[in-house]
């Protein structure tokens, strides 16, 4: 009985496991891409209004710029953190 409860318990350990470094990744994804989505989104909003939303799409563009350039720069222990606030 002992074995099959350390079975089951290492069973939800590694779930725990997998869900976090699905959260940590959906998190720096947002980061990477949370100001494109956002300006993409008041830009549905606007038109669905009826009104222009042609500062959102070049909100949009923009951010897409940055997050394209910030994909593209070299990461490592020495540098990690630059960047990372605003």
């Amino acid at each position: 009985m002992k074995i099959r409860n350390r079975q089951l318990g290492q069973g939800m350990t590694e779930y725990i496991i997998i869900v976090a470094l699905i959260a940590v990744a959906a998190i720096g994804v947002y980061r990477l891409f949370g100001d494109t989505l956002r300006n993409q989104t008041a830009g549905l909003a606007q038109e669905m209004s009826g009104q222009d939303s042609s500062q959102q799409v070049s909100n949009a563009q923009q951010a897409a710029g940055n997050a394209a350039s910030q994909a593209g720069a070299e990461k490592d222990l020495s540098n990690y953190g630059d960047g990372n606030r605003k």
